[in-house]
């Protein structure tokens, strides 16, 4: 027992080397020809992976390269600290300052992809939970790119930027509540029937609207507990005057966001949803800068190594025409659904074009909540293996799509505005 430990062990600190290694080296390249860092990052991780040059790393019998749990956990983790991160760039009041139009995009950016992805495939002949299956994942947005690229332009306090963050919570919880719903109608609730033709399983829809109005208002109910909590509690836990020793302050930070993470994940929300509550309610703290100066270290190692292992997952050789037809579907609806149903919003509310757009550019990229409706699908027998296969390449594809796009906005030429000063300020409007 202790060598199987002992092997596991070893081999997830070398593939994770391996990783941050490839990730460094690729990111630098890119910051050389003016590509963002993140897309190097993830590609980094499709040339080291275990479907590449990883395949023939192996050890004691099997790929050293292989992303087991252990390594996707180092990924959990720095996306958690990629969150908490973006949470000490917004304080409270610039939250509640932009609510009206975080939770109009945020709204906008689930209900727009899920109804548009269910009447598609719909059409494709997918059954009813399939098509909401598919449109689940196209819901969530994970912000934790966006974020990444909007920090290398020193864009993390403009207005887009700010919206970006803010609705991309609403939306996040938004998203955890309707998975929460569509599990449910997955699980023994519904009747199941197992089609002769193709071999998968066909269900009754048996909906209760008040049952799926409560899940809902659970969720909401949680996040508004939990960030009300952050605020009260974490400053006067970290400022607390018995913390004298070196590195104190600093361990109870980390455990807070840990601890608020863990939480969220407790409660049916996305971990990132509590790192990012602590990080807001420490923006205001008078420790704000020391606890940056840390966690942008701590990020250093943690941040290439979540893209690291996104792109490492990636495998092209097991795609073919049908899941490539697919693929081309759902990423366009993807794409199109955020954009529009994102950023058109945020044009009325921010009164710039330009801006609002960066918007719905900023909530393209999907993530986590799009590869758990993807194994909940496949392992309960509803969803078969090319729908599986396409939307983990959905996701891979806006995760690639969202940074390049964002560089290639930010880097276009504006005229000189005479409203410039209105346009710059970092106030949402109403």
């Amino acid at each position: 027992m202790f060598l199987v430990v002992e092997g596991t062990f070893v081999q997830v600190i070398i593939c994770a080397g391996i990783l941050l290694f490839a990730a460094k080296m690729l990111s630098e390249l890119f910051m050389r020809i003016h590509l963002p860092l993140v897309l190097g990052e993830l590609i980094a991780g499709m040339i080291v992976g275990p479907f590449a040059l990883g395949a023939y790393l192996i050890y004691e019998g099997r790929s050293i390269m292989e992303i087991s749990h252990e390594v996707t956990v180092l990924g959990e983790i720095g996306a958690i600290i990629i969150l908490f991160m973006a949470g000490l760039e917004m304080t409270p009041r610039d939250f509640l300052r932009g609510g009206k139009a975080a939770f109009t995009v945020g709204t906008l950016g689930v209900v727009v992809p899920f109804f548009a992805g269910f009447a598609v495939f719909q059409l494709f002949g997918f059954d009813a939970l399939q098509s909401m299956l598919i449109a689940t994942a196209l819901t969530a947005t994970s912000i934790a790119i966006s974020v990444q690229v909007l920090n290398e332009f020193g864009k993390l306090r403009s207005k887009e930027a700010k919206l970006i963050i803010g609705a991309a919570v609403v939306d996040d919880i938004l998203a955890i509540a309707v998975l929460s719903v569509v599990t449910s109608l997955a699980g023994a609730g519904s009747g199941t029937t197992l089609d002769p033709i193709t071999g998968t399983a066909e269900v009754i829809l048996d909906v209760q609207p008040l049952e799926v109005m409560f899940t809902i208002l659970q969720v909401l109910g949680f996040f508004a507990a939990m960030l009300l909590a952050s605020i009260f509690l974490v400053p006067r836990l970290v400022a607390h005057s018995m913390w004298q020793a070196k590195g104190s302050m600093e361990a109870i930070v980390t455990a807070s966001f840990f601890g608020a993470a863990a939480l969220a994940g407790s409660l049916g929300l996305s971990p990132i949803v509590g790192a990012f509550a602590v990080g807001m309610a420490l923006s205001t703290s008078k420790y704000l800068k020391q606890v940056e100066l840390y966690i942008d270290k701590l990020g250093i190692i943690f941040s290439p190594l979540f893209f690291a292992i996104i792109g490492a997952q990636v495998n092209l050789l097991a795609v073919d025409a049908e899941i490539l037809m697919l693929a081309a579907v759902m990423i366009s609806i993807a794409i199109a659904t955020k954009f529009f149903g994102c950023g058109l919003p945020a044009w009325l509310f921010l009164r710039n074009k330009r801006k609002g757009m960066r918007v719905g550019i900023g909530m393209i990229s999907r993530g986590e909540v799009g590869l758990i409706v993807a194994g909940i699908g496949v392992s309960s027998g509803i969803m078969t293996d090319s729908v599986y296969s396409t939307i983990i390449i959905m996701v891979i594809a806006t995760t690639i799509i969202t940074p390049i796009w964002l560089k290639l906005d930010y880097g276009k030429k504006t005229r000189p505005s005479k409203t410039k000063s209105a346009e710059d300020a970092d106030i949402i409007p109403p």
